[in-house]
């Protein structure tokens, strides 16, 4: 099925059209320039009457002016509104310009980033670094005393606890025991039988000379008084080591009256700071009831590994950062450095005393050892010029007074303030010593076009 055509318009009246729409836009043409042309015409009027009375010489000399001078100038608004408004909407072509992109390590700064930053130049300088290592604080074990029982025997008295400070010799607990009792009963037996040979050897000695009896004989009761003699000593020996003073010995040969308590005394000065019995306890030997310790001077022990394990020395100084004390630090020298290596933790013990009269510090808090190593001349910068992105660290090399490039560089640990550069900058180089963190920012608002 087909769609009916439309029907077409006469030739003559297409043309009847077309000339009636352009004599009509000709007319509009005609009636805007002759508005024009009245309101150039009026304002003409209004100037040269504005400028007769204010400002006459102006137009005395605008009527000398060449003729096509004058009549060009009234339209000199005109145009420069024209090219006004032609060039607020870039009509105009412009010479185009290759753009350049921009180098990402570059930055340029402006007044306020400059006050943010200070210069200086790498030089070569002793360079020291602080070899930091975590350890601890620790008793000093040449002021440090474990005391055990010197007898096998049950607690009866506890007079010390933890906290207590004493002196040497205090009487720290007694215990009551029957292997004491049984010593000291030894010894009263071996006493007595000492003196009978001895009375016995001396009687042999008088018959002797009498010619009563033999020289065997004689010699016979003397060597039993010199067994006797030495079973004593051996007793005597055996009640000091179960922790009978000698003058306790003494009352004990004069009365014969047995002592079953032991005292269990301190044997250094110090604070008891470990206490593991209590009362009705039984107790060995082998068993260590209370620990003293003087706490005026304590250890700071830490690991080292093996690879800076040279670098430390005896009698060398360090800090210990302690983070309990809000990391202050605390000066002292190296007392010992192991002649050994740990095996299993590829590390060497070092040491190092701490004066502690002010009992700030308690064995078992964290601590951190800072040990200088000896000064070596090298390429150093300040480590604030130092700034790590991407993983990598840089410096910022000046270009000129206002451009800046990132370059970077391989450094070291830091020591005293100062970060080592093993390449990327050479001596003399004038770099960003401090706000270079200020100018990587920087760098990075121009990149992202901010």
């Amino acid at each position: 099925m087909k769609l009916p055509m439309p029907s077409k318009l006469p030739i003559g009246a297409i043309k009847e059209i077309a000339s009636t729409s352009y004599m009509w836009v000709i007319n509009q043409i005609k009636m805007v320039i002759n508005t024009i042309k009245n309101f150039q015409s009026q304002a003409n009027k209004n100037t040269r009457a504005w400028l007769s009375t204010t400002a006459p010489i102006v137009l005395e000399l605008f009527d000398k002016l060449p003729k096509f001078v004058r009549n060009i100038a009234p339209f000199a608004p005109w145009v420069f509104l024209l090219v006004f408004t032609l060039n607020l909407f870039d009509v105009f072509e412009k010479t185009p310009q290759a753009i350049k992109a921009q180098d990402p390590s570059i930055v340029i700064i402006n007044p306020e980033v400059q006050k943010m930053i200070a210069e200086g130049e790498a030089v070569v300088g002793p360079y020291i670094e602080v070899i930091r290592v975590s350890g601890r604080i620790d008793f000093h074990e040449s002021h440090l005393a474990r005391i055990g029982a010197n007898v096998t025997g049950r607690v009866a008295e506890m007079h010390a606890i933890p906290g207590q400070v004493v002196k040497q010799g205090d009487i720290l607990a007694q215990i009551t025991s029957t292997e004491l009792t049984q010593s000291q009963l030894t010894y009263l037996k071996a006493r007595n039988a000492s003196d009978l040979a001895e009375r016995a050897a001396e009687r042999a000695r008088i018959l002797y000379k009498e010619d009563v009896i033999a020289l065997a004989e004689m010699q016979r009761r003397e060597s039993e008084a010199s067994n006797a003699k030495a079973e004593l000593r051996a007793s005597q020996d055996q009640l000091i080591v179960q922790g009978m003073n000698k003058a306790s010995i003494s009352r004990l040969a004069k009365t014969g009256v047995i002592e079953s308590i032991n005292n269990v005394t301190a044997t250094i000065p110090g604070e008891v700071v470990e206490r593991k019995i209590n009362k009705g306890q039984v107790v060995q030997p082998s068993d260590a009831l209370y620990t003293i310790a003087n706490l005026d001077i304590l250890w700071a022990i830490a690991q080292v590994p093996e690879t800076n394990a040279p670098l430390i020395k005896k009698g060398q100084k360090s800090e210990i950062q302690v983070s309990a004390l809000n990391n202050k630090k605390i000066e002292a020298d190296i007392s010992y450095v192991s002649s050994i290596v740990n095996p299993e933790t590829r590390t060497v013990v070092v040491r190092a005393e701490i004066d502690n009269t002010n009992r700030q510090l308690k064995p078992g808090m964290l601590a951190t050892m800072l040990v200088e190593s000896e000064p070596v001349d090298i390429l150093t910068v300040p480590s604030e010029a130092v700034v790590r992105d991407d993983n990598t660290d840089h410096v910022f090399v000046k270009i000129n007074n206002e451009t800046y490039k990132m370059v970077h560089v391989k450094v070291g640990p830091e020591g005293k303030g100062q970060r080592p550069i093993y390449s990327g900058i050479e001596p003399g180089q004038v770099i960003v010593v401090k706000g270079a963190y200020h100018l990587n920012t920087e760098r990075k608002r121009q990149l992202s076009g901010g």
